[in-house]
């Protein structure tokens, strides 16, 4: 039998285990129920991989997330190891085939998500399987404590019926002290071996900065920080518009999002990887799989919804153990943006059932019928058609997705797609002779860029709203286009997939998930809380909140945040009359900013504004009409 040691060197190439690897994986050999609570970048996966690797039979991973069991899958298999995710959409005879699989074909791991464990035929093949292990990833979300409660994953405990003597190993990156004792009951853990890693990191600085203008701000970070970095904003066209003006600026930087298409999302995350772009702009969808140990800045442009959101993308700078520095910027509006974006937009038990009925009433389906029926959705037609608020409606389907009445797939693969194939010039004279398509296609031009150089994908709705036109207009217009092959064009109706897991029973089905609501919608406003006094409190050191949060209460100062830093510069004297004689200087060679001033200076930034103040006052210097400094 091979050690665990060999078994990690031969598929992943490491000499050495991490930190508490070797422990966790000691204690799932020895048949212990086993706890693994790792920050990002620890190396979850491992800790069940190899010990399932020793030992005969297969492994059962339960994971919430499609693309992260692909992605896993995909990894095992890169490396010769045999493995199967079973998705949603998998046609019966084909599930059938990967079962049978599963017990026959020397398989080691099967991913699946907690919903497959409420089918028969999967529950009845599990039974037959030689299982040596059941890992359950993201094990938060089996707690209504925990960042992403899935009520789906309660049903887990099943697997404990079929098989009562396989040891479980639940492992997550985040989770409160209440998260873990919940999740300790939920899956009846039995002699529970925890393991804790702390989730100090003493080379990484989090500084929460105040900043009217954070565009700027985040060219003086990158200025005085060369490397590599993640800025991480709050909704798509964010990505795009920063990632614009950062090139503008000089800084090489690309951008990420749930929309952009698969083989452009790789082709970016390589050129990041490869240090051919420095920066990388991008929504919370840029999370997984990231491994990167040299980031030296992660930036946020907007507060995240929750502690543990922002402590798993501020961790992913400095892996390589090097000083590196988290940075949050915040500023008045910021309170009013999060309750615009996470709490007015949570649905109420009366807009659920109105969504519910709604989505049946969309698809056709009669009462008591519709069950692992599947159907095309357009998302934006839908809330248009029944003039319902987008967010609201959103929230609504992926409150759906979790309690396992609906499965809400978006493909965002599958979005229209348009590139133009002539020269600017050639198309403006087209348009002099052809006037009638003036409009679209300005409009299009107007809203997005890179048009001519790559294929872009487009809002047609949303295009047709700009103009006041049909949606069907649009589409005839840019088809003749296409016939013409001035541009190449790919219309798509879906941009979404829904599989009703239930059959329809109207206020009933809703009924029955009611509890669940409530607890989320709680959870979540408490998190928003969490997160916004965090950016608030300048009286503790920022590591020590993070860490209390998580449960680690007695940790000590940092020294490098934000806090740290100016309880420093406070406790060393400020010779004002330094800092003029230094702005004069400055100012004999050239007229400057008080942006300029203050980032030659490397004084505190109040004690410049009042000394410029005071000697702009005393008629020392003066402020002229382009907003600049300069001497009198």
């Amino acid at each position: 039998m091979q050690t665990p040691l060999d078994i990690l060197k031969q598929y992943w190439r490491y000499d050495s285990f991490k930190s508490l690897q070797k422990e966790i994986i000691d204690s799932v050999l020895e048949g212990n129920d086993t706890f693994a609570l790792l920050p990002t970048g620890g190396g979850k996966s491992i800790c069940f991989q190899v010990p399932a690797l020793v030992k005969d039979g297969i492994c059962v991973v339960i994971s919430p997330l499609i693309a992260l069991m692909q992605d896993q899958v995909q990894q095992l298999q890169q490396k010769g190891i045999k493995a199967i995710a079973l998705t949603s959409g998998i046609k019966y005879s084909e599930l059938d085939t990967l079962l049978d699989n599963c017990i026959y074909g020397n398989y080691k791991f099967l991913y699946i998500s907690p919903e497959r464990l409420q089918q028969d035929i999967v529950k009845e093949r599990l039974k037959q399987m030689n299982i040596n292990l059941i890992a359950v990833d993201e094990a938060h979300c089996i707690s209504q404590w925990g960042n992403d409660f899935r009520p789906s994953y309660k049903k887990i405990k099943i697997l404990r019926q079929l098989h009562p003597y396989v040891p479980m190993i639940a492992l997550t990156a985040s989770a409160t002290k209440k998260v873990v004792d919940d999740i300790v009951v939920e899956l009846d853990l039995f002699q529970t071996k925890i393991f804790r890693q702390s989730f100090f990191r003493s080379n990484l600085a989090y500084w929460v900065m105040k900043s009217v203008d954070k565009t700027y701000r985040i060219t003086q970070i990158l200025e005085k920080y060369p490397g590599t970095s993640i800025i991480y904003v709050r909704n798509r066209k964010a990505t795009m518009e920063l990632s614009d003006f950062l090139n503008n600026k000089g800084y090489p930087t690309t951008y990420y999002h749930g929309g952009v298409d698969a083989q452009e999302k790789t082709k970016r995350f390589k050129q990041w990887l490869n240090e051919e772009v420095r920066i990388m702009v991008a929504t919370n969808a840029f999370g997984m799989g990231i491994d990167k140990p040299n980031v030296r800045t992660v930036i946020h442009y907007d507060i995240p919804e929750s502690l543990e959101s922002y402590f798993q993308e501020a961790g992913r700078a400095g892996r390589d153990g090097k000083k590196s520095i988290a940075f949050l910027l915040k500023n008045e509006n910021d309170h009013q943006r999060l309750n615009n974006q996470f709490i007015k937009v949570l649905p109420n038990i009366d807009a659920v059932k109105l969504v519910y009925r709604k989505l049946c009433n969309y698809f056709q389906i009669s009462y008591g019928e519709g069950e692992h029926t599947i159907h095309e959705f357009n998302f934006n037609k839908f809330c248009k058609t029944y003039e319902i608020n987008t967010l609201i409606t959103y929230n609504t389907l992926q409150f759906l997705d979790r309690c396992a009445v609906i499965r809400f797939t978006q493909r965002f693969t599958q979005k229209s797609s348009l590139q133009i194939l002539i020269s600017g010039n050639h198309l403006l004279q087209y348009l002099e002779n052809n006037p009638e398509y003036e409009l679209v296609i300005k409009t299009i031009l107007r809203t997005y860029s890179g048009i001519f150089d790559n294929k872009v994908d487009v809002d047609i709705p949303h295009i047709a709203s700009k103009i006041s036109k049909s949606e069907k207009d649009i589409v005839t217009i840019l088809n003749k286009l296409k016939d013409q092959e001035l541009l190449e064009f790919s219309y798509k109706l879906s941009d979404a997939q829904i599989i009703l897991l239930v059959p329809r029973e109207d206020d009933h089905t809703i009924n029955r998930v009611k509890h669940h609501l409530t607890e989320q919608n709680n959870s979540k406003i408490n998190k928003v809380k969490s997160i916004l006094r965090f950016t608030e409190n300048d009286t503790i050191c920022k590591s020590r909140q993070l860490l209390k949060y998580f449960g680690e209460e007695n940790a000590t100062d940092c020294g490098i945040c934000s806090f740290c830093a100016n309880k420093k510069k406070h406790n060393i004297k400020t010779d004002t009359i330094q800092i003029q004689e230094d702005i004069l200087r400055l100012l004999q060679e050239k007229k400057l900013s008080s942006r300029d001033l203050m980032a030659q200076l490397g004084y505190p930034e109040k004690t410049v504004l009042e000394v410029l103040r005071k000697m702009n006052e005393h008629k020392i210097i003066i402020i002229n009409h382009d907003n600049h400094y300069q001497l009198v």
